[in-house]
């Protein structure tokens, strides 16, 4: 999930949305921001794992190999 979304609900926000509904679900954040706190502190606010932009093909499919494996994914 994108963490801002200019003129729209961002991804701290959806994901509250989603955990309500659906408190197993595995979120990843995003940003280009990785000075923004949800970065820095995903796990506080129900992301199991974030990604900074730009992304690497390698870079995505170990944190989705991660997170599919319920393993945290290294920084």
């Amino acid at each position: 999930m994108d963490l801002t979304i200019p003129g729209a609900m961002g991804g701290k926000e959806a994901a509250e949305l989603i955990l309500k509904q659906f408190p197993q679900a595995r979120l990843v954040v995003s940003s280009g921001y990785s000075n923004d706190p949800v970065m820095a502190n995903h796990l506080c606010y129900g992301f199991c794992a974030a990604m900074i932009k730009p992304y690497t093909i390698s870079g995505v499919a170990r944190l989705l190999n991660a997170v599919f494996s319920e393993v945290p994914p290294a920084a």
